[in-house]
């Protein structure tokens, strides 16, 4: 593999060398001490919810599990890393096992979509030791931003409520390509309605949406004439598309735009704020505009959509990216439950972890109030509870037809409207209280 520090952009070639490089010290003492293969349990799970966060919606499975099928190391791979001096010691299988390996193991997971609280397993990995250890950074990467993505997205579209029009337009903020794209994806399968990102649009099979630059309307203007037949211009080739009327005098564009509705010379499906008074304007565009829709963006989240929703602005839709797409972090992480059949647990001061294979099972009472239970992965729902962990991957081959979007996006919605009020706002929310098997409990007692 020749050095290129240009080419940075990951094939599902380079899946396998996305890895953290402890990763790989630690397969090499494996194979040194004859222990690669033995049966391993790993979990993932977030200790704790980001301030302010109730739950967290889990996404990302379906990228895992393609990572998951995909690794694979190549001669060249093993080239590349034999030159680094750093494996000088590592004994011959390591080498073998690397260049003969793939994943074989099986997969749990929590369907996407699906709320979920802190010490609850999203997923669960059983492999042989060297792959479940190996995979670990990959799936973190994954499912801990889009869970991010996906959470915002949810709360957003609880805010906001069912009929406002919610675009993703994060990919400019997005911290890299691949991550624009997830956080498209998550947004999507978390309740926004469209996306501006092309490439994910349209490999997801959908329209990407968006409206213009402030660049077309300075451009454009300067060289025909003015803002108005700038918007004349584009209107012309994307009659339904959204105009973006704050360039200048947002008042006096929206009230020339009405006065050519008036006189026949322009349709206007709808019009787009970016900055200003968000409220103000928009009430005031709305009282020139009153059958178009009206959009804002500019840096908004959950809170800046309820503030602007309390004040009583004329919003039918907003553009999400900034605040969207960065942020706190779901700090999820990635730990060994069981080594070949023996339990383990760590006790770190502040992160200590759950021993053992467990399950969660989900139920509702009377009044459609959520309860969990973790329990381990022997025992038995009780009346009324659901086991929320699946099988999704046996023996390294995915054995679920993939999810359509649609399907995600109607669980999640369906899902957060069954959480307590507590739980959904969005200043200091009370999460859900879990509780431990009495088996579970034991076995940390006794860990």
């Amino acid at each position: 593999m020749t050095p290129n520090a240009q080419t940075l952009n990951p094939t599902p070639d380079d899946y396998s060398l996305l890895t953290d490089l402890y990763q790989l010290t630690m397969i090499a003492c494996y194979c040194g001490e004859g222990i690669e293969n033995y049966p391993a349990s790993f979990e993932l799970f977030t200790r704790r919810l980001p301030p302010n966060f109730g739950y967290l919606i889990a996404m990302g499975l379906a990228q895992g599990l393609e990572y998951l099928q995909s690794f694979h190391f190549t001669s060249n791979h093993l080239e590349a890393l034999e030159k680094t001096g750093i494996f000088t010691h590592a004994p011959k299988k390591f080498w073998s096992t690397l260049a003969s390996g793939k994943f074989t193991g099986d997969v749990y997971a929590v369907a996407e979509g699906s709320p979920i609280f802190a010490n609850e397993p999203i997923l669960r990995i059983e492999a042989p030791l060297w792959q479940a250890q190996l995979v670990e950074t990959y799936l973190l990467n994954t499912i801990n931003y889009q869970t991010l993505i996906a959470t915002k997205s949810a709360r957003i579209r609880d805010v906001a409520g069912d009929d406002a029009i919610l675009l993703e337009f994060g990919t400019r903020r997005a911290f890299s390509p691949q991550g624009a794209m997830w956080a498209a994806r998550a947004a999507l399968a978390a309740g926004l309605d469209s996306t501006s990102n092309v490439a994910t649009a349209l490999k997801l099979g959908i329209k990407p949406s968006g409206t213009m630059a402030h660049s077309f309307i300075m451009a454009v203007g300067a060289l025909e004439g003015g803002e108005d037949e700038a918007f004349r211009i584009f209107h012309r080739y994307f009659p339904n598309a959204p105009l973006l009327i704050d360039t200048y005098d947002t008042i006096e564009a929206a009230k020339r735009l009405s006065e050519q509705i008036k006189a026949g010379k322009i349709q206007v499906s709808g019009v787009r704020i970016d900055s200003g008074d968000l409220v103000t304007l928009s009430q005031k565009v709305r009282g020139f505009l009153p059958d178009s829709l009206l959009f804002a963006s500019g840096d908004l989240d959950e809170w800046e959509i309820t503030r602007l929703k309390e004040l009583g602005a004329c919003f039918d839709g907003y553009g999400l990216g900034t605040k969207l797409v960065t942020g706190t972090p779901v700090n999820g992480v990635y730990k060994l439950v069981e080594i070949k059949g023996i339990p383990t647990m760590k006790k770190s001061t502040d992160k200590i972890t759950y021993p053992g294979r467990k399950q969660i099972f989900r139920s509702q009472d009377d009044l459609q109030i959520y309860s969990d239970r973790i329990a381990l992965i022997e025992e038995t729902p009780n009346h009324q509870e659901i086991p929320l962990l699946e099988l999704v991957m046996k023996q390294g081959e995915v054995i679920q037809q993939p999810e359509s979007l649609t399907t995600i996006q109607q669980r999640t919605r369906i899902n957060v409207t069954k959480l307590p009020p507590s739980t959904r706002q969005i200043n200091a929310p009370n999460s859900l209280s879990i509780s431990l098997s009495t088996a579970l409990k034991n076995l940390i007692d006794h860990a």
